[in-house]
C-alpha cells in the first residue's frame, strides 16, 4: 500500500495521483516525460522513471507495452478515490446550478425522481440510477386501453405521483378500438363520478370486471414489495468511452446495470453505512462473467434523517472521481431536502420494503395503509 510517512513516500503518492489524474484527462498511457511537463518538473525523468517501476512492481501501475507510457491499475483507482473522496473542488456556481435544476414542488414525487436520474446522468456523463421507498397516497389518475391480438388488451395506467404502469388484461370478446374507449370513459366515471357512459350489458360487464382487475392488481404490487423502486438511464452514454467500445466490455457494463438484485444489494450496503461508496473494476468481479472495466459511485439520501434510498452512477474505471463525488453528494442534499418538502407540503408518507410477505401479513399497518389507494367506486353516493 502506497504510505505518505517520509518524503520519499510522499513522492511516490504524488505521482501515483498525479499520473492517475492524468491519464482520466487523456486516456493515453503516461511516459515519465508527459508527468514531469504536468507539474512534476522538479524532478528528472529517470527519477520519475525509477517511481514507476517501483508503483509498477507495487501492482499501482501496469505497462501494455515496453515502450509505452504506464496506466493506473484497479488497485490505483481505488486509492486515487480515497484520497480524494473528501476534497471538496466543485465550484459554488456549480452548486448553485444542480440546486436549481433539482428544484421542485409539484405533488409528482416519481416523476421528480425521474427527473433527477436524468439530470444526474446529464451531468456526469455516466449511466445513472436511483432507488426509492414505496410513497403512499398515490391513486391511478388516469388509464389508457390498446388492443392486441388474442383477445388482450394493453392497461397504461397513470398516477398521481406520475408512475406509469402497464398491465395486460384478458377476455374472450372481440376487443374492437371503439369498444375499448368507451371502456377508458367508464374507468373515468369510476374515478371521477363524472359523465357516465350508456354501455350495452356486455360491455358493462367487461368495464366492471377490467376496473376490478386493475385496481385489485395495482393494490397487491402496491401494498406488498420487497424491493426498493429503482429508476434508470443513460446507458448509451458509456458509448462515448473507448473502454466500451468492445462488444465484450460493454455486455460486461450491461449486465451490472440491468441487474436489479446487484442494485438493490449495493443500495443496501450504501443505506447502512450511511456514507458514500464505491466499487472499481475487481470490486465487481462476483457479479460479471469477465474482470469489469467498471465502476459504480453511490451516495444515500434521507428522508427525516434516515436513509431511504440511494443514487448512483455506473461509469468506466477512468472517470473523474473528485468531481463525480461532488455532484453526487450535493444532488444528495439537494434531494433530501427538496423529498422533506414535498412530503411534508402535501402529507405524503412512504414506506420501506419488508424482507418478505410474512413481514407483511404481520404488520398492524398494512391494511390501514391500502385505504390510502384508489379502489372505491366514487361515482356512487356515500
Amino acid at each position: 500500500m502506497v504510505s505518505s510517512g517520509s518524503k520519499k513516500q510522499q513522492r511516490e503518492t504524488s505521482i501515483l495521483l498525479g499520473i492517475t489524474d492524468l491519464y482520466i484527462k487523456t486516456g493515453k498511457p503516461i511516459g515519465s516525460n508527459t508527468l514531469k511537463d504536468s507539474g512534476f518538473g522538479h524532478l528528472s525523468s529517470a527519477t520519475i522513471r525509477n517511481y514507476f517501476s517501483k508503483l509498477e512492481e507495487s501492482g499501482y501501475l501496469e505497462q501494455q507495452h515496453s515502450s509505452g507510457g504506464r496506466i493506473p491499475t484497479d488497485l490505483a483507482y481505488k486509492y486515487y478515490a480515497k484520497q480524494t473522496e473528501s476534497k471538496d473542488t466543485l465550484s459554488k456556481a456549480r452548486k448553485k446550478a444542480i440546486e436549481s435544476d433539482l428544484q421542485f414542488k409539484d405533488k409528482e414525487v416519481i416523476g421528480y425522481l425521474n427527473k433527477v436520474v436524468n439530470l444526474i446522468s446529464d451531468s456526469t456523463d455516466c449511466a445513472a440510477f436511483i432507488t426509492s421507498p414505496r410513497f403512499d397516497q398515490d391513486f391511478i389518475t388516469s388509464v389508457k386501453l390498446l388492443s392486441l391480438e388474442g383477445g388482450r388488451a394493453l392497461a397504461i395506467m397513470l398516477t398521481s405521483f406520475g408512475m406509469v404502469h402497464t398491465e395486460v388484461l384478458y377476455t374472450d370478446m372481440k376487443l374492437s378500438n371503439f369498444c375499448l374507449k368507451r371502456i377508458e370513459i367508464y374507468f373515468h366515471f369510476r374515478m371521477t363520478g363524472l359523465d357516465k357512459p350508456e354501455l350495452d350489458e356486455d360491455e358493462l360487464k367487461l368495464a366492471e370486471h377490467f376496473y376490478n382487475e386493475l385496481m385489485l392488481r395495482h393494490i397487491v404490487g402496491h401494498a406488498t414489495f420487497i424491493q426498493d423502486d429503482l429508476y434508470k438511464t443513460g446507458f448509451s452514454k458509456l458509448l462515448n468511452y473507448f473502454e466500451f467500445r468492445e462488444a465484450e466490455s460493454l455486455a460486461n457494463g450491461l449486465s451490472i446495470f440491468e441487474n436489479p438484485n446487484l442494485m438493490h444489494k449495493l443500495c443496501d450496503e450504501v443505506c447502512k453505512e450511511n456514507h458514500l461508496k464505491f466499487w472499481i473494476g475487481d470490486d465487481l468481479e462476483n457479479y460479471v462473467s469477465e474482470n469489469s472495466e467498471c465502476a459504480i459511485i453511490m451516495v444515500p439520501y434521507h428522508i427525516r434523517q434516515k436513509p431511504v434510498g440511494a443514487i448512483g452512477i455506473l461509469g468506466p474505471t477512468r472517470i473523474p472521481y473528485r468531481k463525480l463525488f461532488e455532484i453526487l453528494k450535493t444532488t444528495s442534499k439537494t434531494l433530501s431536502d427538496t423529498l422533506n418538502s414535498l412530503l411534508f407540503k402535501h402529507q405524503i408518507s412512504y414506506r420501506m420494503p419488508k424482507s418478505n410477505a410474512l413481514d407483511y401479513k404481520n404488520s398492524p399497518s398494512h391494511l390501514k395503509r391500502t385505504e390510502n389507494l384508489l379502489l372505491d367506486d366514487r361515482s356512487k353516493p356515500r
